[in-house]
C-alpha cells in the first residue's frame, strides 16, 4: 500500500535531521578553529577526523570538548552583551539633573511656566 502522507512526513523528518546534522557539523568545525586550547596540529587533526569520519568525529569531539565548547559560547555571548550595553550607554545619554534644571530655567525665562510650576518641577527633579 502507498501512504503519501506518511511518505511526506518521513521525507520532511529526514530533511530536518539532515539540516540539523549539517548545523551541528558546522558548529563543531567552527568551534575547532575558534578554540584557544588546541594548537595548529590539534586543529588539523580534529578537522581531518571530523571530515573523514563525520559521525564518529563529531561524537568524540562533543564528548571530549563539549563542556569547553559551551563555556566558549557563553563567554562569547557575555562579551557581545557587554559590547551592546556599552554601545547603548555611549549613544543613549541620560540627561543629568543639571540639564533638566537648565531646561526648566529656560521655560521659566521664556514665560512658558510660572515660578510655582518651576519650583514644583525643580523639587521633583532634585528628589
Amino acid at each position: 500500500m502507498d501512504y503519501p502522507l506518511l511518505n511526506a512526513f518521513l521525507t520532511m523528518f529526514w530533511l530536518f535531521l539532515w539540516i540539523l546534522w549539517i548545523f551541528l557539523l558546522v558548529k563543531v568545525i567552527t568551534d575547532i578553529f575558534r578554540s584557544q586550547d588546541l594548537g595548529g596540529w590539534g586543529k588539523a587533526g580534529w578537522t581531518l577526523f571530523v571530515i573523514v569520519l563525520p559521525f564518529l568525529g563529531v561524537f568524540v569531539y562533543l564528548v571530549a570538548h563539549g563542556r569547553e565548547m559551551s563555556e566558549r559560547e557563553m563567554t562569547r555571548a557575555r562579551e557581545q552583551e557587554q559590547a551592546i550595553q556599552e554601545y547603548v550607554r555611549s549613544t543613549a545619554r541620560v540627561p543629568s539633573q543639571a540639564d533638566e534644571l537648565g531646561k526648566l530655567a529656560q521655560l521659566r525665562d521664556h514665560g512658558d511656566i510660572s515660578d510655582a510650576e518651576f519650583q514644583q518641577a525643580k523639587a521633583k527633579i532634585l528628589t
